[in-house]
């Protein structure tokens, strides 16, 4: 059992170690040595040249603009929509439910082109905007399900208590329910934080300008002439996104966990 445990870590640590000494090499390392070999001189120009040549803080800036906006709106109408359709009694909130499990169900793919038509038809393309929008209609059918999930969890008398204290439903929601389920919205923010910043096929789609570029579509920029790699900024700037979000994971991996089991425990 060992033994399996130290394979699967092998195999799952090694990409990160060969990146990250794949970001020192030079580019005649790249081309003229053994894939396996340890770069001779660690060149740190190439950190620098991702962020200067390669303009790697503007991606990371319209990244976190895009995100974090969009992150925000996922968490906030996503935790409403999962309160509402578990604690709050009235019609066709079981058919609404299914309408949201549906649109897990919907391959992104299919729903590009016509918003790509939606988006031009309305002036929005040649801003972030149209990538915050895509970003929130696609993240909220797995969180109003997660979430729906955690409030499910929870006795049903306590907000039951809430209201005969005098509480509205929205003073119940923001009191009682957000509070209580807060490991969990820690743990669907994180989901969707690295989906987010990960991606690559909606930022491409609706990004037509390299000033628009996210993170994930300004690494596809690291070729020169003739399709000419820059193997060493490249890597660095790839250490630099994967790094990034690894930091925040283990951070936060304590809540993650809490998030994961609060959902499957009754009471």
């Amino acid at each position: 059992m060992k033994i399996l445990i130290a394979v699967i870590l092998i195999i799952e640590i090694y990409p990160l170690v060969w990146m990250l000494i794949s970001s020192f090499k030079t580019q005649a390392e790249f081309l003229g040595k053994s894939f396996w070999s340890f770069p001779a001189d660690p060149q740190f120009s190439n950190y620098v040249n991702a962020f200067t040549v390669g303009d790697m803080g503007h991606y990371i800036l319209n990244s976190a603009i895009v995100v974090f906006p969009s992150l925000a709106l996922i968490i906030l109408f996503g935790t409403a929509a999962g309160f509402a359709l578990e604690v709050m009694v009235f019609k066709g909130r079981g058919f609404i439910l299914m309408l949201f499990l549906a649109g897990i169900l919907i391959p992104g793919q299919m729903i590009l082109l016509p918003l790509f038509t939606i988006y031009f038809q309305t002036g929005l393309t040649g801003s972030l905007w149209p990538l915050i929008i895509t970003y929130t209609a696609t993240g909220m059918p797995l969180t109003v399900f997660f979430m729906a999930t955690y409030f499910r969890s929870i006795p049903k008398e306590i907000f039951e208590a809430s209201t005969l204290d005098g509480a509205n439903i929205f003073r119940t929601f923001w009191s009682v329910g957000f509070p209580m389920v807060r490991n969990a919205v820690f743990t669907v923010a994180l989901v969707q934080f690295f989906f987010l910043w990960n991606d690559l096929l909606i930022a491409l789609t609706f990004t037509n300008s390299q000033s628009l570029q996210t993170i994930q579509v300004g690494l596809l920029n690291f070729t020169g002439n003739y399709g000419q790699v820059s193997y060493g900024p490249l890597f660095a700037a790839i250490c630099v996104s994967v790094f990034g979000t690894l930091v925040i994971y283990l951070f936060l991996n304590q809540r993650v966990m809490k998030g994961l089991t609060a959902g499957s425990v009754k009471g």
